[in-house]
């Protein structure tokens, strides 16, 4: 619970900017709104009003294709998350709605099924009605906010995830899985849209997973877990 609110409400204060830039790159209030409540990624949101920001309308398309393109990381998001949603049409349905970057990294941290499901759902809901809270209070107020990036916004919730992650570097392979994958990313954002750099650093988990790097070695024969029981004569020798 504490991992949720922390998370979910240092998130929810990003949707502010997301409020303030969307009017500004030519979205009304409703659009800006309606783009929280029905598209609902963070990463994708940014995307579509950045292109739109630069391009105009005429960029819809190339606009459209960058937050498809950034959103089907919650697709992948979703094979983990499946076994802690659980069976149910309609729960898969909601559990589909706020399977984001926060609920999945809330619930994958926690230690136990029950934390696990805990962690998903409650994060995901906070998340769900303060972004669409801050986004329609951002809309309302961007030009008096002005510049929303002084505020340290996207700061917070970055800030949060380093919180989720810290208690996990105890061994030498997720220490050096997360210092490659920050200069991956720190490298790759200049030069890529917002939210590939991400992708391009999950690269570093995967190759670093897949050949087991700095892991703790498989044992070579190891015992037979339910061995079959001795004959008699095996037993006399």
């Amino acid at each position: 619970m504490r991992a949720s609110l922390a998370v979910g409400i240092a998130t929810a204060a990003y949707g502010i900017s997301f409020g303030a830039l969307a009017v500004a790159s030519g979205l009304d209030i409703w659009q800006t709104c309606f783009l929280s409540l029905v598209l609902f990624s963070g990463g994708s949101q940014f995307a579509l009003i950045g292109v739109i920001a630069s391009g105009g309308l005429a960029a819809g398309p190339s606009a459209i294709a960058g937050a498809v393109l950034l959103g089907t990381r919650n697709s992948i998001y979703g094979m983990r998350t499946s076994a802690i949603v659980g069976p149910g049409f309609w729960r898969r349905v909601a559990a589909a709605w706020i399977t984001i970057d926060e609920s999945t990294a809330v619930a994958l941290a926690q230690p136990t099924p029950r934390s696990r499901t805990i962690g998903f759902w409650v994060t995901g809901l906070i998340v769900f009605v303060g972004w669409n809270i801050t986004t329609l209070l951002g809309a309302l107020i961007g030009d008096a906010l002005g510049d929303t990036s002084a505020y340290g916004l996207d700061a917070a919730a970055a800030a949060a995830f380093v919180g989720l992650l810290w208690p996990r570097l105890k061994r030498r392979q997720p220490i050096a899985v997360a210092i490659a994958a920050a200069a991956v990313a720190a490298l790759l954002t200049p030069v890529l849209m917002p939210g590939l750099p991400i992708l391009a650093a999950a690269v570093v988990a995967l190759v670093v997973g897949w050949f087991n790097w700095l892991g703790d070695p498989a044992p070579q024969n190891p015992a037979p877990q339910n061995p079959a029981p001795k004959t008699g004569r095996e037993e006399a020798r």
